[in-house]
């Protein structure tokens, strides 16, 4: 069984005390290192070359949004996703996280079952988004100016890839989305690849705010 290397990084230390017992509870988990702040996730992440970071949005020296950014940029941590956690007065700053290269997020309070659940899914490659969180986020945050992520626009999408997208945008994952078009599994997962590729989206994270941004999917929208 592979097990996930996991990076904690929260200012607060009985949160990550907490998380960590919690992930070494996991036969498939382990925690291998824990961050206090945005650059010593940065540097854990390289030295102690973690599957996932666990990353939280405010700490000191710099940002969990910053050390996404960084880790992201970093060819030599190339397979290292990031999962974020939010607290719903933060919820402003999820689209620059997604934007700077996150697979994903969750609200603090999510349940510790949940938690387990979601490192697997983006350890795993999958964008954590679901449905109802992503319309009612997505939608206020749209509202702020900022840059555009480095991806295409659907424009040059089949109408299938179309739907296929819109139906990423709204959460569901490749089982899903083969189940609502007909499709088998493996066909909606190549429909994403290949979505991915046109696009210049590096995960489906990405997709999300194309869908959003384009006007795909409408915010609330569900």
């Amino acid at each position: 069984m592979s097990v996930i290397r996991v990076l904690l990084a929260d200012d607060q230390r009985l949160v990550r005390a907490a998380f960590a017992m919690l992930v070494e509870s996991a036969r498939d988990m382990e925690v291998v290192g824990q961050a206090g702040t945005g650059a010593e996730a940065v540097e854990l992440a390289r030295t102690e070359r973690a599957d996932l970071v666990v990353m939280d949005i405010r700490m000191p020296e710099m940002d969990g949004i910053e050390a996404t950014r960084r880790i992201a940029a970093d060819d030599d941590l190339a397979g290292v996703k990031v999962l974020v956690l939010t607290t719903y007065d933060t919820d402003e700053h999820i689209l620059q996280a997604l934007r700077a290269g996150a697979s994903g997020f969750l609200v603090k309070d999510t349940k510790p079952a949940d938690l387990l659940a979601a490192i697997r899914t983006v350890a795993a490659g999958e964008a954590l988004l679901s449905p109802g969180p992503t319309s009612r986020l997505i939608a206020r945050v749209l509202r702020i100016p900022d840059d555009p992520p480095a991806t295409g626009g659907p424009e040059g999408l089949s109408d299938r890839e179309r739907q296929v997208l819109a139906l990423v945008a709204r959460g569901l994952n490749n089982s899903e989305i083969g189940e609502r078009l007909g499709l088998s599994p493996l066909t909606a997962k190549t429909h994403v690849s290949r979505i991915m590729g046109k696009l210049g989206a590096r995960d489906r994270a990405q997709l999300v705010i194309v869908a959003y941004e384009s006007g795909l999917v409408v915010p609330g929208d569900v």
